[in-house]
């Protein structure tokens, strides 16, 4: 069986231009920039215009990943995309963004893992490299989470934005760098706690809209209960799995969940705060495009570099949850 490193090639990130504070959401429903900010963190998020979609943004994030890369549209073998908000039910949103770059009959598929998308999105493609199947895959994380709010409440309207984060991973012989170890989990008893219902289900019909029911539904204060926990245990079992101290960690770049989890994770965790990568403050949460957004980021302006050892972990609706230890 080959046994192939898979690289972390070259990264991208797009978000609309359009910025969502606090203050507009206060015009909105009964809420201000200090109740959102002391219990989230969140400052503003970004809202997709109306031609702006989940594909649209994958392929502006997949292009500035290529483009770092070195690797053209006609090089890459696979597109995974992880989302909740696809661009239909089906075809899959990967089909519509590898028409868009042009890539003609390169296969493509989406990925629903909810909050954990990227990471499954990741964990995925760089399985069909180390396997030899592949060379070249784009893993992308994208979200409309715009689409699926309800801006009518206030516990949940202020939490969402869009954007888009991609990865181009490449087959390399170095098995030391790329994704070193990941682990995957799902316990779909605990799907009352984040869910969106339309579906095979419950159709959407005039009852479902006449009660809102095809936007999103959040329990809060479980969810936050359930992402501390797990924060802290996809944090030691990376470390402890890979055989990492905390100074060998150069970044942890977690789901931007909550600025209050991320805290009182890393507190618990004994690490100093400023080895979480956060941005929350600027998008909300973007779901699965959360991570590839931040990496982005992080990689463009130096916050991590070749041969840096970052570590990913997420949680959302399923439920799932996911860690990642990648050496860039």
């Amino acid at each position: 069986m080959p046994d192939y490193g898979a690289i972390i090639a070259g990264t991208g990130s797009f978000v609309p231009e359009k910025r969502l504070t606090n203050d507009d959401l206060s015009k909105m429903v009964e809420t201000n920039d200090e109740w959102i900010v002391q219990r989230t963190g969140i400052r503003e998020r970004r809202i997709a215009s109306s031609n702006e979609s989940t594909a649209t943004m994958a392929s502006h994030a997949a292009t500035r990943a290529m483009k770092a890369a070195g690797v053209e549209a006609k090089d890459v073998d696979l597109v995974i995309v992880g989302t909740v908000t696809p661009e239909m039910v089906f075809p899959s949103t990967a089909c519509f963004v590898a028409a868009s770059l042009g890539m003609g009959s390169t296969p493509a598929f989406d990925v629903a893992a909810a909050c954990s998308g990227f990471l499954y999105t990741l964990d995925t493609a760089a399985a069909f490299i180390k396997a030899g199947r592949f060379k070249t895959v784009l893993a992308i994380g994208a979200e409309t989470l715009s689409r699926v709010t309800d801006y009518t409440d206030r516990s949940s309207c202020i939490l969402f934005g869009d954007g888009a984060g991609a990865v181009l991973l490449q087959r390399s012989n170095d098995t030391d760098m790329g994704l070193l170890y990941s682990g995957l989990h799902a316990d779909g008893t605990g799907w009352e706690l984040l869910y969106c219902q339309p579906g095979s289900r419950h159709p959407i019909d005039a009852a479902t809209v006449a009660g809102r029911q095809q936007f999103m539904k959040i329990k809060g204060r479980e969810v936050y209960k359930f992402a501390v926990q797990r924060f802290c245990e996809l944090i030691d079992d990376a470390m402890r799995k890979s055989e990492l101290s905390a100074d060998q960690v150069k970044l942890i770049i977690p789901h931007q969940v909550n600025q209050r989890i991320i805290d009182s994770a890393m507190q618990r965790l004994n690490l100093p705060p400023e080895k979480a990568f956060v941005n929350i403050d600027r998008y909300g949460n973007t779901s699965a495009a959360s991570i590839p957004i931040a990496l982005d980021e992080a990689v463009r302006g130096g916050r991590a570099g070749k041969g840096d050892v970052v570590i990913f972990v997420a949680f959302g609706g399923g439920l799932t949850w996911a860690n990642a230890v990648v050496r860039l």
